[in-house]
């Protein structure tokens, strides 16, 4: 806790700078806290009651917050808790996969208000037809929350640029250099964030999860990605390519990758591939019987996985998707692997990601709400 005023007054400019920076205060101390207390509030910041009082008041107006009815039998002079508005300002989440569309919204704390998924094959269809299915249903989910949305955030499944276009997706062939943001942007009349489907992935585990400081989150599905967090923060890399697992080269002699190369992870542990392994239909059958796609998904992964451990030492792996769904003996293949393959520092923990957490869609949507709050 600090003592006094964190940031002096100024004049003009100043002291408007100031004013933002102690609302951003006040309003994170309540998301963390709440409920809590205006004098709950000027402890943890270090403001005057009087400040606190005031700077709640300009949040509670901007629908930001709002109070808690006093709970009865309370002694004293009573105080009215505090806590983030669940009908205030939300975010829309849309994750356009290879073959699937799922939209969700979330309120202000991060909890999913409704949420929808449908079928939607994307892999030789031009890009405005998925994105017009999105934007569709979007609409859909939208009515269905009854929360004024702020903005949108959109998993994708390929190299995201920091502009905000989709430049490469290796599943998706007609996906090249597609202004992903500008184009949902004039469907959804909406500001959009646009990011890797893998990375949105790690920074839902980081959220809403608990996950550590320093993991490496891997996505199964019919592409394999992964999302790197060092330091509590997401790693994109200068050109937000960090992570692209699934095209690691895992045996250099193995099957043709639709990236060019040969042998790469998602040939050999990608859905697909464990479909054509086991001989089952479709991921359900798989999951019922894997047969020896434990043994050779756990593998291949430890093989592409012992590499990352040894360059950005992460103590942890976090196996989400299809990877989180196969279970345990998933896990305990991984783990063998590096295990035998990264000696030189303690064993790597592997573990795996909630399969209904709600992963890259919901944290897609957590990025509206989240900027809202840094930034009331």
């Amino acid at each position: 806790m600090t003592t006094g005023e964190p940031v002096r007054r100024g004049a003009g400019s100043a002291q408007q700078t100031v004013r933002r920076h102690n609302l951003a205060l006040v309003l994170r101390e309540i998301a963390e806290g709440e409920p809590v207390s205006r004098a709950g509030v000027a402890q943890r910041t270090g403001l005057t009651r009087g400040t606190v009082s005031s700077l709640v008041e300009e949040l509670i107006a901007d629908g930001l917050v709002t109070e808690l009815a006093v709970a009865r039998g309370t002694t004293g002079r009573p105080a009215s808790p505090l806590q983030l508005n669940r009908s205030g300002p939300a975010g829309l989440g849309i994750e356009i996969g290879v073959d699937e569309v799922g939209v969700c919204v979330v309120d202000l704390s991060g909890t999913v208000r409704a949420q929808r998924s449908a079928a939607s094959d994307h892999r030789t269809r031009e890009p405005a037809v998925g994105l017009d299915r999105a934007a569709a249903l979007a609409a859909e989910v939208v009515a269905e929350a009854g929360l004024p949305v702020e903005g949108a955030g959109v998993a994708l499944p390929g190299v995201v640029g920091r502009d905000g276009v989709l430049q490469r997706a290796p599943n998706l062939p007609r996906w090249v250099d597609v202004a992903v943001d500008a184009e949902l942007a004039a469907r959804l009349g909406l500001p959009v964030d646009v990011g890797n489907e893998a990375d949105l992935a790690a920074a839902a585990e980081l959220w809403f999860d608990g996950g550590p400081p320093d993991f490496v989150h891997v996505s199964g599905g019919i592409g394999v990605g992964a999302g790197i967090v060092l330091g509590g923060e997401l790693f994109r890399g200068p050109g937000g390519r960090a992570g692209e697992l699934g095209h690691v080269v895992v045996d250099p002699d193995g099957p043709a990758c639709s990236c060019g190369g040969r042998g790469c992870l998602e040939q050999l542990a990608g859905q697909r591939a464990l479909l054509e392994l086991t001989g089952a239909r479709d991921v359900e059958a798989l999951l019922r019987d894997p047969g020896r796609a434990t043994a050779v998904a756990g593998r291949a992964l430890g093989v592409a996985l012992a590499g990352v451990v040894n360059l950005v030492d992460v103590p942890t792996v976090v196996l989400g998707g299809l990877y989180a769904r196969l279970g345990e003996p998933l896990a305990a293949a991984v783990t063998a692997e590096l295990r035998s393959r990264v000696p030189s520092r303690p064993e790597v923990t592997v573990r795996l990601s909630e399969p209904d957490a709600g992963g890259a869609l919901r944290a897609a949507a957590a990025l509206v709400v989240r900027r809202r709050l840094r930034r009331p």
